[in-house]
This record gives C-alpha cells, sequence and structure tokens, in this order.
C-alpha cells in the first residue's frame, strides 16, 4: 500500500469515526426534556391556590421580559470559556430548580395594597417580593417561587448571607403603626401553610426582615403576632414558664446560633425584643429578657 493510499484510508477513518454515535445523545437529550419541564414551572404566571380566600396575580411586560431573559439563560448549553483550556458541554441529567428555604415576613409601610404594588412594578425601584397581602385578606403573587426576588437588601441569617436567593418574600400591606387585621393574617397563614408543606421549609426558618436586618429594619413590627403564627407551627416562641438562664450563659453566643448577626450586638438584642418582647426595644439586658434568648435558643 502506497503511503498515499495509507493516508487517504487514514483520513476516512477520522471522518468516520467524528460521525460516530455520540456516546452522551442521550443524557443530552434527558437534559432538554427537564429543561424544558423546569422552564414551563418558571414561566408559570397562574396564581396560588389557597383554601380561604381567592388569588390573583399581577404581571407587567417587564415582569414577562425578565422571564425571558432567565429562560435563555437557562437555555445555554455552550462550554465555559477559560483561557488556554480546553472544554466541553455535557448535559447532566441530575438538577432542578431551587428550593426556598426561609419565609422572610415583611410590612409594606405604605399606605395601601394599589400603592405597594405600583412599587413592585417600577423597574427603578429595585425592589420586589413574591407576595403581597392586602388589609382585606387579599393575596397578591407577584413572582414565581423559584425565581430569587429583591426584598431582603443586605442581610444575614447564621451564615447564610444573601437570603434573597434562600428565600420567599412576603409584603402584608400594613403602614407599621396600625395593628394587622384579622383577614390579613388568616390570608398568612394559609400561604404560609402551602409553603411549608410544598417545600419543606423549617419551622424555625419563619423569620422577619428585623431579624436578618438588625441594623437596618423594624418590620415586621412590634404589632405582628408571633406567637400565633409559632402556635400554627412558623416560626418558635418562648415556653409560657421561662426557665431561668444559667449564670454563665453567654448572649451574644445563643444570638448567634438562632442565627442574628451580632456585629452590631445592640443592634441584635433590639431585633430580638422587637420579635419576642415587644413591649421594651432597648438593647437592655433583664432578666426576661436573658430567660427568653435562653428560652429560644434551647429550641435550636
Amino acid at each position: 500500500m502506497t503511503i498515499k493510499n495509507y493516508l487517504i484510508l487514514f483520513s476516512a477513518g477520522i471522518f468516520i469515526s467524528s460521525c460516530g454515535t455520540n456516546p452522551y445523545k442521550e443524557s443530552n437529550k434527558k437534559y432538554e426534556e427537564q429543561l424544558k419541564t423546569l422552564q414551563k414551572k418558571l414561566a408559570d404566571k397562574e396564581s396560588v391556590e389557597l383554601k380561604t380566600i381567592n388569588t390573583s396575580t399581577t404581571l407587567d411586560t417587564l415582569f414577562t421580559k425578565q422571564i425571558s431573559k432567565l429562560t435563555d439563560s437557562i437555555y445555554k448549553k455552550g462550554p465555559t470559556t477559560l483561557e488556554n483550556i480546553k472544554t466541553e458541554w455535557i448535559g447532566t441529567v441530575n438538577f432542578n430548580l431551587r428550593k426556598p428555604n426561609f419565609v422572610i415576613i415583611h410590612h409594606t409601610a405604605q399606605d395601601s395594597l394599589p400603592q405597594t404594588i405600583k412599587t413592585f412594578t417600577l423597574e427603578r425601584t429595585q425592589v420586589s417580593s413574591h407576595y403581597v397581602i392586602g388589609d382585606d385578606g387579599k393575596v397578591v403573587q407577584m413572582l414565581n417561587d423559584y425565581l430569587r426576588g429583591w426584598h431582603a437588601g443586605n442581610a444575614t441569617w447564621g451564615r447564610n448571607s444573601d437570603i434573597n436567593s434562600a428565600s420567599i418574600g412576603i409584603e402584608l400591606d400594613n403602614n407599621g403603626k396600625e395593628p394587622f387585621s384579622e383577614a390579613q393574617i388568616n390570608s398568612l397563614i394559609a400561604l404560609l401553610t402551602k409553603l411549608k408543606k410544598d417545600y419543606n421549609i423549617p419551622t424555625q426558618n419563619f423569620i422577619g426582615h428585623s431579624d436578618i436586618a438588625p441594623s437596618r429594619k423594624v418590620d415586621p413590627s412590634a404589632l405582628f403576632p408571633w406567637q400565633l403564627l409559632s402556635e400554627k407551627g412558623f416560626g418558635y416562641w418562648p415556653e409560657e414558664t421561662l426557665e431561668k438562664a444559667p449564670t454563665d450563659f453567654n448572649i451574644e453566643m445563643a444570638l448567634r446560633i438562632i442565627g442574628y448577626d451580632t456585629k452590631n450586638l445592640n443592634a441584635a438584642i433590639s431585633a430580638f425584643k422587637l420579635h419576642y418582647i415587644k413591649t421594651d426595644l432597648t438593647p437592655i439586658i433583664d432578666q426576661k429578657t436573658l430567660d427568653v434568648i435562653y428560652s429560644i435558643y434551647k429550641k435550636q
């Protein structure tokens, strides 16, 4: 065989080999199928179904554009570009959407449900929430649970420093100076029941904006019924008969274990008291505050 003929056969072999079956064809196909399923879930704009009230959803063109951008980004299949390093794309079949693990409760500090919705539908405000609940109990869903809302801002809970990526935000139509209505709290409990079941959110992970941002926020206010929520399985509440804290009890360590950012210890104490004491929001530690911190610490 001449060298010329050998080279022809060699080249033909390479060509045939390159046209052979892709060993990852099947997994890439399954990857595509799963993406389509998740795309539908992400783009779902139906309101949630709650047992106690009728719910609705508010959409606008900016929302739709954002969804389109996210859809495009999750469909990206090109390999990552690294300088001087060869990369390849092979789709895995083992993935799903991110699961929210916290619920953060806010009050709007505005005067009406329409005003809050307007705030959340203006691009320049750069703030949003997954749900808004009106004083009359109406629930408005504004963002798919699997998407990252912009409600928590610069906040920390435990070792989690990006609360927006791990949470669902719920805004209650309340200016922060008035009691929350029975209809509003009933709707909130109905929504929390659904969210806890859907995402298996731990009891201790139902918290307030003031808990995760003690130096900046005071919502929901001292009028918010945390004890009632705790009785329904959303968040902890101290025992009715408090056990006295040990003499060597470390308050700062306990607050950190509960979840509070204690870089500003006075702010963390005030935030704790806003949630659990309510009648005194100063950073002063009296015996009752000490014992309440100890009670919540023991539940962790």
